[in-house]
């Protein structure tokens, strides 16, 4: 269906060239700047740094709103998807547009060039009485008619097509919408410098005022406490919250002001259900939250992928992670905030998606990769991983999976370190190696006879060497150790033993094109491979792709099935949809309910089953030899 007129951007297809709009104003400003004395037009100063301003403003709004770990009172429990997010991508379409109106009135009037003084009472009282005795009303009633059938199938609907309430949600509207929003909130400024009485504060108090309050309203946590309304009950017709716009959303009926439910209550389309639902979220905001049935604890790589999280930049959070220049600027003040974090040493909630009707969250902790190798930081990481598993058994959670370095063998074996400490556990810790080593042995194809392997005697090494001599297929094991090599070759079958080869030097490998990375293997060693080797690998971080003639896997992981709902971010340098292996083996133990605590060694005997037990619930292996 062709789309109506104005309902579509004029700018649309130009994607981030957009922002090429705001070039006259920065050349004039550049331009004044650089060779005259004073600023001839002061107002594109101005425009510029409201404009950066309102953009400011929402995107602190999207960080409150997605700090999920600070236990807001969330009104929809559900999380924005992909779907949404790509939806709302262009959400600061309408801060351009109001750029540019606000340009031409400012060259439609040259008495804009004349700076305003920077405080007048008299212009605060105009612009307020002008917002409540015409902005508020003219949108109310604009707001009525784009709910009629015509101009809500082809504009409005666009806007309520958002699922769950966010502040970039203010922003998606159609092109229409957002010329009459321009003059619901153009109107009470141009009258009050009409007037006389406009001063600079006002300009930036009610712009930025505006957009604070069109970003609470569309938040999906309560920001407001039921008791202030109970103490003072006419505050509720001068104020609305979140949890009264989002009824809005779920009862198009009702609702409709601006900000001010008195013109709701005047005109009869006041929701019954608003205070009893704002007093029952805000009063059991301790309680509205479900319990999560499974939680993968995850940790900070480095500081630029630290900002890969959807309370930093939702729309970046939502794509694989890869490092990108816009982001350099950022690195201080990120590494600022992480040891913040570090200091004040909490683990946080990332992320959260439901799953078979069950609710999935990602934890954080709060330390870099590196630290991890540190050995004076093994005790302090292991208290923090600690605190979590016993977090979660006491909100009752049924398993915690640990990820990738959070699990390593020198740190807590595996986990085994906590469930020794604490017996008494209910939540089951889980490493989730054993689908990450199905994952790495399903991706060999059929007719590998031999395959070298580094990091061989790690805890999946061992497991993937033991699993493939079982198939005959020829195994050369780089390790130093004699003796931990053939205590792993005793494990295997004794027909099979001979299919495990130790070796000491990667020219054992020239020959051979199918290499297991586990362990880091620099771009020197990788060129004894020879030309159209593939590389598997479970090594953390990922090696180097330095061969033009092989190519390379991504870590172990595997594709959530098809139902997975509320998942709007990547897992690291992930495509969307996909997590980890171990991330996914702690799922599919929830899942199949098994008793057991999964920790120390991988049992060999129960890789197949994994690998069928996750195939069997919807998940799909991303690579498919």
């Amino acid at each position: 269906m062709a789309k109506k007129p104005l309902s579509a951007w004029p700018w649309e297809n130009l994607g981030s060239f957009k922002y090429a709009m705001y070039g006259p104003l920065a050349a004039n400003v550049m331009y004044s700047w650089i060779y005259e004395d004073s600023y001839k037009h002061p107002w594109c100063v101005h425009i510029l740094i409201i404009c950066a301003l309102r953009g400011f403003m929402h995107q602190l709004w999207n960080s409150y709103n997605n700090m999920l770990f600070l236990g807001n009172c969330r009104i929809k429990q559900q999380g924005v998807e992909f779907k949404q997010i790509d939806n709302e991508w262009d959400w600061d379409n309408f801060i351009l547009l109001q750029g540019l109106l606000a340009t031409m009135a400012c060259l439609m009037f040259p008495s804009m060039d004349d700076e305003f003084p920077i405080w007048n009472t008299k212009g605060f009282i105009t612009l307020m009485l002008l917002h409540v005795m015409v902005s508020e009303p003219l949108y109310y009633w604009m707001h009525r008619f784009f709910h009629g059938r015509y101009l809500f199938t082809h504009y409005h609907s666009l806007h309520h097509s958002s699922s769950v309430p966010h502040p970039f949600t203010a922003g998606h509207a159609t092109f229409l919408e957002h010329l009459i929003l321009s003059m619901v909130i153009g109107i009470p400024i141009m009258g009050s410098i009409l007037m006389g009485s406009g001063s600079t504060s006002m300009i930036y108090g009610y712009v930025l005022g505006f957009d604070f309050m069109r970003c609470m309203g569309h938040s999906n946590v309560e920001v407001i406490h039921g008791a202030i309304f109970n103490k003072l009950p006419f505050l509720r017709y001068l104020i609305y919250t979140p949890t009264y716009h989002s009824l809005h959303h779920s009862d198009m009926g009702t609702n409709f002001c601006l900000f001010m439910p008195l013109f709701d209550a005047m005109w009869n389309t006041l929701n019954r259900n608003s205070w009893q639902l704002h007093n029952k979220i805000t009063s059991n905001s301790g309680e509205n939250g479900r319990v999560p049935d499974f939680v993968f604890l995850a940790h900070i790589v480095d500081v630029m992928s630290a900002m890969h999280i959807p309370f930093v930049n939702r729309s970046f959070a939502s794509i694989p992670f890869s490092t990108r220049m816009f982001l350099l600027p950022f690195w201080p003040v990120t590494l600022m905030i992480l040891l913040m974090m570090w200091a004040w040493s909490k683990t946080f909630l990332h992320t959260f998606y439901n799953l078979q009707g069950r609710l999935y969250q990602t934890w954080v902790v709060p330390r870099f990769g590196f630290q991890y190798f540190l050995p004076f930081a093994a005790d302090g990481i292991n208290k923090k991983i600690e605190e979590a598993i016993l977090k979660a058994d006491r909100m009752g959670v049924k398993v915690i999976s640990l990820a990738a370095l959070n699990k390593n063998e020198a740190l807590n074996g595996g986990g085994t370190m906590f469930v020794n400490k604490h017996p008494q556990l209910k939540v089951r810790v889980c490493h989730g190696n054993t689908l990450t080593a199905a994952v790495i042995v399903n991706e060999i194809l059929k007719d590998v006879k031999e395959v070298f392997l580094t990091g061989s005697t790690s805890k999946l090494g061992r497991a993937i060497a033991l699993y493939l001599c079982r198939r005959r297929i020829r195994v050369l094991m780089l390790t130093s150790s004699t003796e931990r090599f053939q205590k792993i070759q005793k494990e295997a079958p004794a027909d099979t033993q001979n299919y495990l080869v130790h070796v000491t030097k990667y020219q054992a490998a020239q020959n051979c094109k199918t290499w297991i990375a586990g362990k880091w293997i620099t771009p020197w060693e990788q060129s004894w491979a020879p030309s159209g080797t593939h590389f598997h690998q479970f090594v953390v971080p990922p090696i180097l792709a330095s061969r033009r003639d092989c190519t390379y896997g991504d870590l172990a992981a595997m594709r959530l099935p098809e139902d997975v709902e509320g998942l709007g971010s990547c897992e690291y340098k992930l495509e969307r949809g996909v997590v980890h292996a171990c991330h996914a083996g702690g799922a599919v133990h929830q899942l199949e309910g098994w008793p057991h605590h999964e920790i120390g060694p991988i049992d060999v005997d129960r890789i197949d089953l994994v690998w069928e037990a996750a195939l069997k619930h919807g998940f799909r292996p991303v690579f498919q030899p």
